[in-house]
């Protein structure tokens, strides 16, 4: 196909897509994707597989991962959710998106498979065909290993019809918890299910109830347990203006003196997660993962949307959070920096998330709160999310404009007048939206 035919094809695949059952939503039947890869001859089985899931950290680590392993010398796919800006972005061949003609010949080879499934067993979701075409085009790319970033859950996500060879458990926390159960230990049965027999499970910290049940998942499958917990495998942290310095402890040795360009505990956390991770499928190859790998690739890390800084005057930062216990992690991060004397947030969620344990965990930190609202169908209306903000934090400290573009303006204007930082949170989407908005172009 020439350029302007691909183009034109990108576009309607994508549409195709977004019309499909959203990622939204979680059935408890892998049934559907199984009846895909199975018609495809198991594209997932190609290569071995790291499987990473958790409430918070997951795409930060997955990236970690992917970037320690392809510096040790492996051709590594990755496939993360959701994305920021485009869909391709959701499958990663050698560190770059897939291509917009891979992106179209992929979706295309799935074509009379996804036809017979619709018309039969029923409609494939959104999330499922995106799994397939991942799982397809690192089939068909001649690749070292596949880094899995789990969309929801564990045990039905559409992800988990692979057998990694590294289970990863980023910190569970209460979230999307009318799928996946009303409190951490039930959260942690659903994500358990990643771990399977004769693997590792490599754990971050966790809460007690959760951990417990992660241990017994692994007792009964004959999984090895590595903890990867920050008090385990960070030795020293220093924190800075532009993020931090560590000692990490490695399963084979130490790593001292790693500069990692991000900021908060929360990602010293998520750097010890991937090291431990990566070093886990390395041994699997009788490969050690070397200290000056671990420096260069962690020196150059970069976290997409997670307290990601895209302005610098004022100091502007988009985030991804959208839960309590990762907006808590944002928030002390950001007091770590002595130079931020107070921050303007915009907030904008989505229906269904706990909005007032999000607003909480922001109250130590907000000198002002911009309420508006997001792209998205499944948004929260703003006089919505501006009367629990108002209940939260104090009518005085909260301001509606609807628009996000409006709402980033003045909360720049209002921080270039008072030296304070801003922060653009409250979801992915947002996140996304946002990071387009702060171009250089737009606000020069």
């Amino acid at each position: 196909m020439t350029a302007s035919a691909v183009s034109r094809r990108l576009v309607e695949v994508e549409r195709s897509l977004l019309h499909r059952w959203p990622e939204s939503r979680i059935e408890p039947s892998l049934d559907r994707i199984r009846a895909v890869t199975d018609a495809l001859g198991r594209p997932q089985d190609a290569v071995p597989v790291v499987h990473v899931t958790g409430t918070n950290g997951k795409t930060t680590t997955s990236r970690m991962v992917d970037d320690l392993l392809r510096a040790s010398g492996l051709r590594v796919g990755r496939y993360t959710s959701p994305h920021l800006e485009t869909m391709r972005e959701r499958i990663v061949l050698d560190g770059e998106p897939v291509d917009a003609e891979t992106f179209v010949a992929v979706h295309d080879r799935l074509l009379a498979v996804m036809e017979d499934l619709d018309a039969g067993s029923g409609p494939l979701s959104f999330f499922e065909v995106l799994t397939a075409m991942a799982f397809q085009a690192f089939a068909q790319a001649d690749l070292d290993a596949v880094v899995l970033e789990v969309g929801m859950g564990g045990t039905w996500d559409a992800t988990n019809v692979a057998d990694a060879r590294v289970a990863v458990v980023a910190p569970i926390s209460l979230d999307h918890t009318e799928f996946l159960g009303p409190d951490v230990a039930s959260i942690a049965g659903e994500k358990a299910g990643i771990i399977k027999p004769g693997s590792v499970a490599v754990l971050a910290d966790q809460p007690a109830a959760a951990r417990r049940v992660l241990l017994e998942r692994a007792a009964a499958v004959g999984a090895d347990v590595v903890d990867a917990g920050r008090d385990a495998r960070v030795l020293r942290r220093v924190p800075a203006e532009d993020g931090q310095v560590l000692d990490l402890r490695g399963l084979r040795g130490d790593h001292r003196d790693v500069a990692l360009p991000l900021l908060g505990a929360h990602q010293a956390g998520n750097a010890a997660l991937a090291v431990t991770a990566a070093d886990a499928l390395l041994a699997d190859r009788g490969t050690v993962l070397a200290t000056e790998t671990v420096r260069q690739v962690l020196a150059g890390a970069r976290s997409p949307g997670r307290l990601e800084t895209v302005r610098t005057s004022p100091r502007v930062w988009v985030d991804a959070s959208h839960n309590p216990a990762g907006m808590a992690a944002t928030a002390e991060a950001v007091r770590e920096l002595p130079s931020v004397s107070g921050v303007v947030v915009v907030v904008a969620a989505l229906e269904g998330k706990d909005v007032a344990g999000m607003l909480r965990a922001l109250d130590a930190v907000a000198t002002a709160v911009v309420v508006t609202e997001n792209g998205s169908p499944r948004r929260m209306a703003a006089e919505t999310l501006a009367g629990v903000a108002a209940e939260v934090l104090g009518q005085d400290r909260v301001s509606v404009r609807r628009g996000l573009r409006e709402a980033v303006e003045d909360a720049t204007r209002r921080a270039a007048e008072t030296g304070a930082a801003v922060l653009v949170t409250g979801s992915v989407v947002t996140a996304g939206e946002a990071g387009a908005l702060l171009r250089p172009a737009l606000f020069p």
